[in-house]
């Protein structure tokens, strides 16, 4: 069966009324068992047999959590159950497959507690056990977790070094009960005086099957030497097979650090003594580091191994962490960038305590959490002691980058007026604005960050000093308070305000106060550099100010437009078609170099002629950027009292819904690079042309389907693209319910063929919560319940001839139920 197949007969048994749906599950057994094999990853046949047939189980089983379906499986001790079980990919509810096993390890222990071992099938060379024997990587936890080391010699060989001693114990335990014998300890002792396996490792362990063997009950004798109470809860032995193999997990309630550290000094946490090779897993100290409480002697013994892993991951890591001598100046980053956020805003470091004693102060600052309110408030408190004078910050920011003490150090350096170093009364270094704005590095960001942080009393007699860059940064990517950034304005003029217009990630707040200013230099500096919409844009190139009026377009927009080194949207250029000031024109017809529609040509040369004269015209004319046949016709109504009035005309007609259908439908390019010419331009589409030529027939179907991507295209050819929806859907359907413009119903009912109707309605099941764009009416489920059983009802004959039609049926959802319908009720 297809993918489209299962899910409509799971669906069709879920919205078929209980007695109906059973009768249905017995009629579609075989597709139905395909359908579960798929769903739990077992062999149909198999399934078949542990489910007996039944039809309310084959259809409790499609619903049931595949997990909890797998436990009931293994309960069996079936062998060829639980190999199966052990290979099982079920289907997980995105649709995706996952290892049963690895996703719950549980799965193993139920097998192996209910197994019959006396059954020769666990041994086959291709069965269950030689398949766990073989195992690597992350199903080794369940492995570890299950009770396999206590099953044969060879799996406590194996496996048994991994295990805290009392598990271990356990495993023979249940070896000795197993096999009614000490044989197993007895083959044991012989692999390991051949290959001494876990001597180094589970050192006790040859002289304790020793003892139990010669013990007169090997039972009680094994019994004593197990510790009580360690490492009997499964959870505890689970999280600690997980870490033993590298794989994160919570620490369990109640395990105690002392077995932790025990097993440690047995077998160290670390990476080269993991059972496994798998590249995924972490180290299992580091792992261990990630649980709340961890002892200081694992704590540090990690850090000393991997500072960075361990300041990035460990759940705390004391302040001492951070005030090593560190050799390696990339490492020691590592760390502060790591740790130092995360345990200050976990309140696990004391921020007084990080900037009393930990260095380099610069590091420190640019690591600090600054939008962490009480880290901010203690920096802030310190910043008092630079108060209001200058020498103090810019002494400050001069000896950031060579200071090695801590911030509290720092800011001592920069206040002592009786020191050998000198105190700065000007902006060290300084550095022009950068068109366009780029975001400050180094020591001039961690700089802006902690100045933001002092009072606007100091803001406002610092900024003064300012460098032309830092001025930039600090109004492009500083976000100052409107009092600040006058201060600003009137310490360093008018160039602050171009500078600040150089940066491309301005809030629409500080563009509109750029804007509102109608500074040409300004305003030039956003055109080039700034994120204006095509309005804006509009309104710059005809000159036209925020305040009212307008103005010549100004020298320094001019020539921001012939900048050979920007590079301009054609919809940021096209926008000034309609300026009719010379220079943009001149300036936009050397850019683009060629217009593609008529109307844009007629547009640009009636602005020009409205704005600027008969002169200006023949300027343009002269710079032969426009079709020949064009330029004649426009010189000759240049000499006719009318020839304004005519021009209107033409454009008017160029503009018109039939001439933009014409350019549309043209074949000789493709519609998309068409529609995307004619938006370039600034021109819509004409919608109700385009409906109505759909309407009739005439409309082009790629031009059609090149329509349905635009997020303005209207509803009625949206509902036209539903005729011949794509299976696998297409983003123009996910834009059109997410924008309200189509609905799920719209799919149920008018979307064609049936399969693509149903996958697309599964697909996007989603995207609109509530189905219709204003949430009313019954849910999308409730409709089509609704639906089959006005066409279906309980005839069991129409809802399996349905689900035999879908995959070649060419009409909607509706017309598919209604012809079963049809079908199921003939006279034979």
């Amino acid at each position: 069966m297809s993918d489209s197949s299962r899910s409509a007969l799971r669906l069709a048994l879920s919205l078929a009324d209980p007695a109906t749906a059973d009768a249905l599950a017995d009629r579609m057994k075989p597709q139905l068992l395909a359908v579960l094999a798929d769903r739990l990853g077992m062999p149909a046949a198999l399934v078949d047999e542990l489910l007996g047939g039944d039809a309310g189980q084959l259809r409790a089983a499609l619903e049931a959590d595949p997990v909890e379906w797998l436990a009931a499986a293994a309960e069996t001790g079936d062998p060829v159950v639980g190999q199966a079980t052990w290979l099982a990919e079920y289907r997980d509810d995105d649709g995706s497959k996952v290892r049963a096993v690895a996703e719950a390890p549980g799965l193993l222990r139920i097998l192996l507690e209910a197994g019959d071992f006396s059954d020769p099938r666990w041994y086959a060379e291709d069965g269950l056990l030689q398949e766990l024997y073989e195992t690597r990587g992350p199903l080794m936890v369940a492995i570890l977790t299950s009770g396999f080391v206590g099953l044969s010699a060879e799996g406590l060989a194996a496996w048994g070094a991994y295990l805290p001693p009392p598990v271990v114990i356990d495993a023979c335990l249940r070896l000795l009960t197993l096999w009614g014998t000490t044989e197993p300890f007895v083959e044991w002792l012989r692999m390991h005086d051949e290959v001494p396996l876990l001597s180094a490792w589970q050192p006790q362990l040859p002289d304790l099957l020793r003892a139990a063997v010669d013990a007169p009950d090997p039972e009680a004798y094994l019994r004593r030497h197990r510790p009580a109470g360690e490492w009997t809860d499964p959870e505890h032995l689970h999280a600690l097979a997980r870490v033993r193999c590298g794989y994160p997990v919570a620490r369990p309630d109640g395990l105690d650090w002392a077995l932790i550290r025990k097993e440690h000094e047995r077998l160290p946490f670390r990476r080269e003594n993991l059972p496994t090779t798998d590249p995924r897993a972490s180290t299992p100290l580091l792992l261990l580091t990630q649980w709340e409480g961890c002892p200081d002697v694992l704590l540090w013994e990690s850090f000393r191994e991997d500072p960075t892993g361990t300041a990035e991951y460990a759940a705390e890591l004391p302040v001492e962490a951070f005030t090593v001598l560190w050799t390696d100046r990339e490492e020691r980053d590592g760390v502060l960038l790591g740790g130092l956020g995360r345990g200050i805003r976990a309140g696990r470091l004391p921020v007084a305590r990080v900037l009393a004693e930990v260095g380099p102060a610069a590091t420190v600052l640019t690591h600090l959490p600054l939008d962490h309110g009480p880290t901010r408030k203690v920096l802030t408190d310190l910043l008092d002691a630079l108060g209001t004078d200058p020498v103090n910050w810019l002494t400050f920011y001069a000896r950031m980058n060579t200071a090695r003490g801590s911030v509290v150090e720092l800011f001592a350096d920069a206040t002592a007026t009786h020191t050998r170093g000198r105190r700065h009364t000007s902006w060290p270094r300084p550095a022009p604005a950068q068109f366009p704005a780029e975001s400050p590095e180094h020591t001039r960001s961690t700089f802006l960050e902690v100045f933001a942080c002092a009072s606007e009393e100091a803001q406002t007699a610092v900024v003064p000093f300012f460098d032309a860059r830092a001025v930039q940064h600090l109004l492009a990517l500083g976000n100052p308070s409107p009092e600040l950034r006058a201060a600003v304005v009137a310490a360093h003029g008018p160039s602050a305000q171009v500078a600040m217009a150089g940066g491309g990630a301005l809030s629409d707040a500080e563009l509109r106060y750029l804007l509102d200013l109608d500074e040409p230099a300004v305003d030039a500096a956003l055109f080039r550099h700034g994120r204006l919409d095509r309005a804006a844009c509009e309104r710059l190139l005809a000159g036209r100010l925020r305040a009212g009026g307008s103005r010549p377009v100004p020298g320094e927009l001019l020539a921001a437009l012939d900048d050979p080194d920007a590079t301009y949207d054609r919809t940021m250029l096209t926008a000034g078609l309609g300026s009719g000031d010379l220079g943009v024109a001149r300036s936009l017809l050397r850019r683009l170099r060629w217009l593609h529609l008529p109307a844009s040509r007629l547009r640009l040369l009636v602005a020009v002629w409205e704005r600027s004269g008969p002169d200006a015209v023949r300027e343009i004319l002269a710079m032969d950027h426009l079709p020949d046949t064009l330029r004649s016709r426009t010189e000759q109504l240049l000499a006719t009292p009318d020839g304004l009035e005519s021009l209107r005309c033409q454009l008017a007609e160029a503009e018109s819904p039939a001439a933009l259908m014409a350019y549309l439908t043209a074949p000789a390019d493709r519609p998309h690079e068409r529609l995307r010419r004619l938006r370039s331009e600034g021109l819509t589409p004409p919608w109700e042309a385009l409906t109505a030529a759909h309407d009739a027939g005439t409309l082009p179907r790629d031009l059609l389907s090149a329509l349905w991507e635009l997020r303005d295209c209207p509803r009625p050819l949206l509902l036209a693209g539903l005729t011949t929806l794509p299976v696998w859907g297409a983003e123009w359907i996910r834009a059109a319910l997410n924008g309200g413009r189509l609905t799920h119903t719209d799919l149920l009912t008018h979307a064609t063929p049936a399969r693509a109707a149903l996958h697309n309605l599964q697909q996007y099941a989603g995207d609109r919560p509530g189905d219709e764009p204003d949430a009313s009416g019954p849910p999308l489920r409730v409709r089509a319940a609704a639906l089959t059983q006005e066409h279906l009802g309980t005839n069991v004959d129409a809802w399996a001839l349905c689900l035999q039609l879908l995959p070649t049926f060419a009409g909607s959802l509706p017309e598919l139920l209604a012809k079963a319908n049809t079908l199921t009720r003939q006279p034979i």
